[in-house]
């Protein structure tokens, strides 16, 4: 299929026990496994539950931290949310994600109130540091291996991509625009946050520092910072990874949006021979 023949990558399927079920399109799919998500499907899915859930004036999401528990199956999950420490200034609220029964995902987000009233003498912000969006390479994300493409479909196809700096093919550090082509649940606009947190798990490709279709580097999380929303659909995601020689990493990355950089994310990875 094309994207445009799908509607959305997760579709509404009913409730269970009080929990909203979303059923994944083949645009959930991720790199390593033709049976599994990418981390950007449940990490926008997720980010939608810990923003939306118990609304309050302590409803800026200034970190968002995703735990990736286990491959999450391209199967029908269920998200369930709690406000684990009420607060009217701090908030934390936790999101996990269920699929056959079990845990696969786990969202914590830590949320502040926000004082519109409140005028901060902050100095002008600088020019945005990145080439814009507009001026970037246009490219198309292909995933090479040992069985060429894993896939068809996958959640590099719900994003339009740009190359704002470096390579998507030679390894090293990059920057990368991203832009979300389809909603992540049906029916739906996605949020600033959404939009970060689809483009944020891409920061350990964006950031590679080992030849594609040899080696794999997956996160088991991702941490995402914010100060500011995201303004507009083009989310840059400027990174750089660190490795040691035993197979563990962590990639950095900056945010950016067309007025400058908004947030911060981490990934913590597991690298090794595909």
């Amino acid at each position: 299929m094309t994207v445009s023949e799908y509607e959305a990558v997760f579709l509404p399927a009913g409730t269970r026990d009080g929990a909203q079920l979303w059923t994944p399109t083949d645009l959930a799919r991720g790199p390593w496994s033709p049976d599994a998500m990418h981390g950007g499907a449940p990490a926008a899915l997720l980010a939608r539950a810990v923003e939306g859930h118990d609304p309050g004036p302590a409803h800026f999401v200034v970190r968002l931290t995703i735990d990736l528990l286990r491959p999450v199956p391209l199967v029908p999950v269920s998200i369930h949310a709690r406000t684990t420490r009420p607060g009217r200034k701090v908030q934390w609220v936790e999101a996990t994600m269920v699929a056959d029964g079990v845990e696969v995902a786990r969202a914590h987000g830590l949320r502040l109130r926000t004082d519109p009233d409140l005028e901060l003498p902050l100095p002008d912000l600088a020019a945005p540091s990145v080439v814009p969006w507009s001026e970037s390479k246009p490219f198309a994300i292909r995933f090479e291996g040992k069985d060429n493409r894993v896939s068809t479909d996958g959640f590099w196809d719900v994003v339009e991509t740009r190359i704002a700096r470096g390579s998507w093919v030679d390894p090293g550090s990059s920057t990368v625009w991203f832009r979300l082509k389809l909603p992540i649940c049906a029916g739906e606009t996605p949020s600033p946050l959404q939009r970060a947190a689809a483009a944020a798990d891409f920061g350990n490709g964006v950031s590679s520092e080992l030849p594609r279709g040899e080696f794999l580097f997956i996160n088991a999380d991702l941490s995402i910072h914010l100060y500011r929303h995201p303004v507009g659909e083009w989310v840059a995601v400027d990174g750089i990874s660190s490795l040691n020689p035993a197979g563990i990493g962590v990639a950095a990355c900056t945010l950016h949006d067309e007025t400058g950089p908004f947030g911060r994310s981490l990934q913590s990875l597991l690298v090794g021979n595909l």
